[in-house]
């Protein structure tokens, strides 16, 4: 994927499958209109079936037609592996209470004939756009899902078929590179192994909370091969900004105590040095080992050139002193990315 050079700043297109909130379509419009505005060419906006169960595609597709911008001017990642299908329930059947007001649900489809069928739908709700970076979304839940080793042993094998799907579409040029979207970098590491990726995102796993030693030799290892890093989630689902939500989990403030002390004490030391939490979040996630993009969401159009900013703020080193010093990062992590 050399011929592919991204940008700092990758617009995740979560908020316009209503994650969370239920935007209005000229506030879906206004923030692609921003991206596309702020962004070197081409804007890249990293999609996924999952979103709103295709919702996100479908705004992403309408809000570019109705801008007036050249499909040429915009490079779009959709990880596949979730079909839109009909909502027979009051609500979707996954991820229940974190979308709203969707109108389908969805299912995982991973296989060879899956993913192509996800692909398929989504340059569809995409419109006159098209999909060019394409990637397994939530392999680690397809495996989670598995009632014992002997069909987690199965679904892997259906893992390696969804990517045998992808490599077909590289090779006959329908798309210009293969990833894979997971929130266990685990699962990425396996994955990485055994297929020939283009880019990883790690999602959820790289923040200036949560950096696992082993994931930092692993990414060292990834930016050796060449392999292009996308870092995603550096917010953990917003908590580190102060959303109730670690990861996509709705925590409590008795049970989740260590959380919340964390984040108090990051917030002093960011208000002592001036520093807005996100600033922080975003330069450490950014400096992390290998990466080359961040990939940042908003359902705020004022926040997308904020969001681009960011990726150009320098924080003072003292800060990073003090942030070790109070077991906030973790000691061992090198200098050298703070």
């Amino acid at each position: 994927m050399k011929e592919i050079n991204l940008p700092k700043v990758i617009f995740g297109t979560s908020g316009l499958g209503n994650l969370y909130v239920a935007l209005p379509d000229e506030a879906k419009r206004a923030i692609v209109a921003e991206s596309v505005r702020c962004s070197p060419k081409p804007a890249v906006f990293d999609s996924a079936g999952k979103y709103g169960a295709g919702l996100a595609l479908e705004s992403l597709g309408k809000s570019l037609k109705q801008l007036n911008v050249n499909p040429s001017d915009v490079l779009i990642s959709n990880k596949l592996g979730w079909l839109r299908t009909e909502l027979k329930t009051a609500e979707p059947t996954f991820e229940p209470g974190v979308w709203r007001n969707l109108k389908y649900d969805a299912v995982q489809r991973i296989s060879y004939e899956g993913i192509l069928e996800c692909y398929e739908q989504g340059d569809e709700l995409l419109g006159d756009y098209r999909a060019e970076l394409v990637s397994v979304h939530d392999p680690d839940e397809y495996l989670a899902a598995a009632k014992d080793e002997l069909e987690r042993a199965q679904r892997y094998l259906d893992i390696l078929e969804a990517y045998r799907a992808l490599k077909e579409l590289k090779q006959d040029g329908k798309v210009k590179g293969i990833g894979v979207g997971s929130k266990d970098w685990q699962i990425v590491k396996k994955i990485a192994h055994d297929v020939k990726l283009d880019w990883v995102m790690i999602a959820n796993s790289m923040t200036i909370h949560n950096h696992p030693r082993e994931l930092v030799e692993f990414m060292q290892e990834l930016e050796k091969q060449g392999t292009q890093i996308i870092n995603s989630a550096v917010f953990n689902g917003g908590f580190l900004t102060g959303s109730d939500y670690y990861n996509y989990r709705l925590t409590d403030p008795i049970k989740d105590k260590g959380l919340y002390h964390w984040r108090e004490q990051f917030y002093q030391l960011c208000s002592d040095h001036q520093i807005k939490p996100a600033d922080a979040c975003v330069a450490f996630g950014l400096n992390a080992p290998g990466v080359n993009s961040i990939a940042l969401n908003t359902t705020n159009p004022d926040r997308v050139s904020q969001n681009v900013a960011l990726a150009s703020l320098k924080i003072p080193t003292q800060f990073w002193i003090e942030m070790k010093q109070c077991g906030l990062v973790d000691e061992s992590y090198a200098s050298a990315y703070l």
